[in-house]
């Protein structure tokens, strides 16, 4: 049977969210009218959540589970998605129900109008602390500023997209993943449908700020070499403080000035240039450490289970 939508969930311990998630998506897909599928991805879920996808596929042929042989994070877990989505559009949804799977007919409609990735862009954010919201803020801002391809802000992984969207995705097999400026970089027809998120039903939040820090640093080692420019900048304003400093020194010097005597000046300018310097190797290193990666060529994931049918 050919298939209309592949709604992709990854999952990483949500349990408790599982049952509402299968029911709210199966609601809103049934009333759509046309053949859809449910890809639950496990991430090497603990909490009992393998067993859950497990039986919901026993229960509902819909289902079809991609259980990860270990954990290999959210951004794998939807390149998996990708590889075994069936449909002729692909919806990347977060289990936890912050993004209402209402929205996806909305997200339809638009693709049925010609766009072929639509993403849903985050109006307002309901359960989220002040300080998560700036920092989100922040970060999609940030994002957009000095990456080289113009990601939407306020935008996450919750989008619709064409067949042959994913199909061109699926090519690219870097290993630090930031899907949604891959999306973004394929071009393709785009728009953007505005919608209120959610608080999270149960459990809790996958990305703290230390992930949203990972995840900013993949986004732009990945679609900027903004950092690197950085460094070249540090030299640059090092060398013209210091070719400025020179005249300054002699003449405070011969006018006998002791403002520059003693060891204060000279410990203080070590320190400047070798934080320069160790920071300029630290983003070095970054992009080093991504080449290394690259380089061993392992496989993105492992699958323990899995649907015969890709």
């Amino acid at each position: 049977m050919k298939i209309t939508y592949s709604i992709i969930a990854p999952i990483y311990n949500e349990i408790d969210n599982l049952p509402e998630l299968h029911r709210r998506v199966k609601e809103v897909m049934d009333s759509a009218g046309e053949p859809w599928e449910l890809i639950l991805v496990d991430d090497g879920s603990t909490d009992g959540s393998t067993e859950k996808i497990r039986e919901l596929a026993r229960l509902d042929k819909t289902v079809r589970p991609v259980i990860f042989a270990r954990n290999f994070g959210h951004q794998v877990a939807i390149t998996a998605g990708w590889d075994y989505a069936r449909g002729d559009a692909i919806i990347i949804i977060d289990a936890d129900l912050q993004d209402p799977p209402e929205v996806i007919l909305d997200l339809a409609r638009k693709w049925k109008e010609g766009f072929e990735v639509v993403y849903a862009v985050r109006g307002e954010r309901e359960g989220e602390s002040w300080f998560k919201k700036f920092t989100a803020a922040v970060f999609y801002r940030l994002i957009h500023w000095i990456t080289d391809v113009k990601i939407p802000v306020d935008t996450g992984d919750f989008r619709l997209m064409d067949r042959k969207v994913v199909n061109v995705l699926r090519q690219m097999k870097e290993r630090h993943r930031f899907p949604r400026g891959m999306s973004a970089w394929v071009g393709f027809r785009q728009v953007g449908v505005e919608y209120k998120r959610a608080a999270r039903v149960a459990g809790v939040t996958k990305y703290p700020f230390n992930k949203m820090l990972k995840l900013a640093l993949n986004a732009i080692t990945s679609f900027s070499y903004f950092p690197l420019q950085v460094a070249t900048y540090f030299g640059f304003i090092s060398a013209g403080v210091a070719i400025l400093a020179i005249p300054l020194v002699i003449y405070m010097r011969i006018m006998g000035s002791g403002a520059f005597f003693g060891q204060a000046t000279t410990l203080i300018a070590v320190l400047f240039l070798g934080g320069v310097q160790l920071i300029s190797l630290g983003i070095l290193g970054e992009y080093i450490g991504r080449l290394y990666d690259e380089a061993k060529g392992r496989p993105l994931y492992i699958v323990s289970e899995a649907p015969d049918e890709k």
